[in-house]
């Protein structure tokens, strides 16, 4: 027992290390502050129908009307049930946010090293290099906080790969099952298709290593074994999966039916995102120093360049007030690369490049092929069209690649990569089987490399132009004065930073070199290379990330105030929906049912809608989704609710019924449909009569509404056609006609339609989509399955020891 406490204890204090370094970074959390995030304020928007729904009725529901005129929640933190991998997840995810995935970050990042057998303390070190690194840091700022939790699990899945090529076969499946479930779990699939592209890079390096070895059979067993993991790792989240797989087809990530655009220009013909949309945001050739160089490209769109700055001169000798030039200074629009917007670098950190590049020199077989492998290809796909011979492959070849944008943000597997390859490499430098000269050697040659460029670029600096990609823009609005103040500052800036790069990489050399010539102990060494870490990155993240990002929980859990015009709408107690001109993306979504919203993969035809019409204020499209109320400005600049007294209600019965032949005559037809009176529905699909008689009696009514559930009263001396100002989606919405199963079909392009039979009758609409009971009892069996092969595993594991 005593020799079970001292093996453990080291990793107990590293694990309490790293709590308290979470909650240190983010310490306003220890005061009941929360951080302000951008994409969680617009989120807390999205879904706050379905959050109230749940506090109301302890039910979830899986369709909101809060945005995009309606759409499934599968993609907005909608829970699933026995999802049980999702509670493991929030049981290490204990500490507040985002505390707890910086916190992942480092136990994720640890495992993984130790796993390589790499000591505790150089493993604790690794750690601090990849939590801290800025990119990791910046996207908890602004609120990507699914695509932080992908990356905190990603060290922890191949963690379990390894220990299976390791020929621990038991310990590697089960690890793997449950970090991968742990992945899948985090919800964002971009993430885990970069990690899957990286496993590849492994696994081709590793089946080349095994045939050299003769080993091929040790190497096929193990893929069939993480094989099995993957796939119960996906059981584990069926419910999800398959929602998302079935969501995935009807959203802007599926395939459009249409070959138009709404200019009616020829529309690019794909099975995913457009070719532009994914190539967006493309990492600058040049912007790869960025990584070594935090403030090489300038730092962010908007930067802090302090009142010591040429900005903050140029502002006072505008005129402005000294507040008032601070204020500028703090939004200086220092970047001058290629891509829209940047929040910050994607600075990966001095010492740890210059300790890669001592791995490069040190580091020998396959761990070091499939980390460089991966580095490569997450560098040059990060390009995006600025490399777009190699770009364009992938999108057109790559199976998936083209469901996924910003391509740029594929760097995270080099902020992986890179770390574990220098923490290797400086756990060769404390072991005998190196020789002293190839240290040497290694090191003579990593800072040649890095320090060398660091003194290029000091040199050359003149050679760059420094000028943004919006300067044009900012010399009309405040002279060449201003933009000749921002480009002597961006120059300013490169040079500090270059220096302090510089600096970093002969401090970690000078280091490394006493430790060589005997000057300095391990321990020593270690503990000043991980000060020297931390003062790097945690000094960039600190620029971009701080305290000042903390408020009080009540504006971050109610980001959004009524205005008046919010307030005289939400007295009609009626179902309508409402198109706000003026406010941001999700707002609406927060008080009305909205035309509005915020989500990267909305329903494709509502989108598609949305551009032809509803953007351009189609008032046949208005109608048609039932817009009572338009939000907009007045004469005199005054936030203003226009009431609508022509939205079409409901639901409506119609006159005309016409077949087209296409999705581009359907969607064209909307242009100027009498939508009150008349629709058109798709050739393909059952025919119906294309007349209907309706007198002055006829009608439908809405007698009861939930998110989930929608109940109608129609009266008719005749057969008609009734149209439905809700959002057409087949896989899950149930019609019934007196509580008997009654069919549905898609009308107008985006809208419900169904025959009514003549007479009084009842009809309803439920959302019970059937993957959700499927998938549900998928996961309950996998997850009884995984605890079974967990005791199993842990008696094996046990039984093995005792007999050793």
């Amino acid at each position: 027992m005593q020799f079970s406490i001292k093996r453990i204890l080291p990793h107990v204090l590293v694990l309490l290390g790293f709590i308290i370094l979470s909650l240190a970074y983010f310490s306003p959390v220890l005061k009941g502050k929360q951080i302000f995030q951008s994409d969680i304020m617009q989120y807390i928007g999205m879904s706050k129908q379905q959050k109230d729904f749940k506090a109301a009725t302890g039910e979830e529901t899986y369709w909101t009307n809060g945005a995009f005129s309606g759409m499934p929640t599968y993609q907005l933190g909608t829970k699933y049930p026995h999802n049980y991998i999702k509670k493991l997840d929030l049981s290490l995810r204990f500490l507040p946010r985002p505390a707890d995935y910086l916190f992942l970050y480092l136990l994720s990042f640890y495992i993984l090293l130790l796993v390589l057998k790499v000591d505790f303390k150089l493993a604790a070190l690794g750690a601090l290099a990849f939590g801290f690194s800025t990119y990791l840091i910046i996207i908890l700022g602004v609120g990507h906080n699914s695509k932080a939790h992908a990356i905190a699990y990603m060290p922890l899945v191949l963690s379990g790969i390894l220990l299976t090529f390791q020929r621990k076969y038991v310990a590697g499946f089960l690890l793997t099952a449950v970090a991968m479930g742990l992945e899948i779990v985090a919800n964002h699939f971009q993430m885990t298709y970069y990690l899957l592209l990286l496993v590849i890079v492994l696994g081709v390096v590793y089946l080349i290593d095994a045939y050299r070895k003769k080993v091929l059979p040790h190497f096929f067993k193990s893929v069939c074994i993480l094989c099995g993991a993957v796939l119960l790792a996906i059981a584990l989240n069926a419910t999800g999966v398959m929602a998302t797989q079935e969501y995935v087809k009807e959203s802007t990530r599926g395939k459009s039916e249409l070959t138009i655009n709404a200019d009616g220009s020829p529309k690019e013909v794909t099975s995913g995102l457009d070719r532009a949309y994914i190539t967006q945001f493309s990492y600058g050739i040049l912007e790869t120093f960025n990584l070594f160089i935090p403030r090489f490209m300038g730092g962010g769109t908007y930067d802090n360049v302090g009142k010591d700055s040429n900005t903050y001169n140029t502002f006072r000798a505008l005129g402005a007030t000294t507040t008032q030039a601070a204020d500028q200074a703090k939004h200086a629009p220092m970047y001058w690369g290629d891509q829209p917007i940047v929040e910050a670098p994607a600075y990966v950190g001095a010492v740890v490049l210059f300790l890669f590049a001592f791995a490069l020199f040190l580091v020998k077989g396959r761990l070091k092929w499939w980390i460089v492998g991966g580095t490569l290809l997450s560098l040059l796909l990060s390009y995006g069209k600025n490399l777009g011979f190699l770009t364009n492959f992938f999108i057109d070849y790559v199976p998936m690649y083209n469901k996924f944008r910003a391509v740029s943000s594929i760097q995270v597997i080099l902020e992986l990569c890179i770390p574990l390859l220098a923490i290797f490499g400086l756990s060769k430098l404390f072991n005998d089987f190196e020789s002293k000269d190839d240290k040497l050697k290694a090191l003579k040659y990593a800072t040649a490399i890095t320090g060398g460029l660091a003194v290029l670029f000091l040199i050359f600096k003149s050679s760059f132009d420094f000028v943004g990609l919006n300067d044009g823009y900012f010399r009309q609005s405040y002279g060449v004065d201003f933009i000749d103040a921002i480009k002597a500052d961006r120059k300013a800036v490169f040079t500090t930073d270059t220096l302090r790069t510089l600096v970093l990489v002969l401090l970690s050399a000078g280091t490394i070199f006493m430790y060589l010539k005997g000057k300095l102990k391990e321990n020593l060494v270690i503990v000043g290379l991980g000060v020297f870490i931390l003062f790097d990155l945690v000094g960039v993240d600190r620029r971009y990330v701080n305290n000042e990002d903390f408020v009080s929980a009540i504006k971050v859990n109610k980001p959004f105030q009524a205005n008046e015009a919010d307030k005289t709408i939400l007295k009609d107690k009626s179902h309508f929906r409402v198109f706000d001109m003026v406010s941001g993306p999700s707002k609406p979504s927060y008080f009305h049912n909205s035309l509005n919203g915020y989500n990267a993969a909305e329903l494709k035809k509502y989108r598609e809608v949305f551009d032809f019409y509803i953007a351009k204020n189609n008032i046949n499209v208005l109608n048609m989704l039932n817009t009572k109320y338009i939000i907009a400005k007045d004469d005199k600049k005054n936030i203003y609710p226009y009431a609508n007294p022509d939205a079409n209600g409901n639901a409506w019965f119609v006159k005309e019924l016409d077949k087209v032949a296409s999705a581009n005559d359907e969607i064209k037809a909307l242009d100027k449909l009498d939508t009150k009176n008349k629709a058109v529905y798709r050739l393909n699909d059952k025919a119906y009569a294309s007349q209907f008689k309706v007198d002055s009696l006829a009608s439908i009514k809405l007698i009861d509404v939930k998110p989930n559930y929608l109940k109608y009263e129609s009266n008719n001396q005749n057969d008609g056609f009734a149209v439905f100002s809700e959002v057409y989606y087949g896989n899950g919405w149930k019609t019934l006609i007196n509580g008997k199963k009654a069919n549905h079909i898609r009308v107008n392009y985006i809208l419900r339609g169904m025959s009514i039979p003549a007479g009084n009758h009842i009809i309803e609409f439920k959302f019970d989509p059937d993957v959700v009971k499927t998938g549900s009892k998928i996961a309950l069996a996998s997850s009884i399955l995984l605890g079974i092969l967990l005791i199993a595993g842990l008696f094996y594991e046990f039984k093995s020891k005792k007999s050793v």
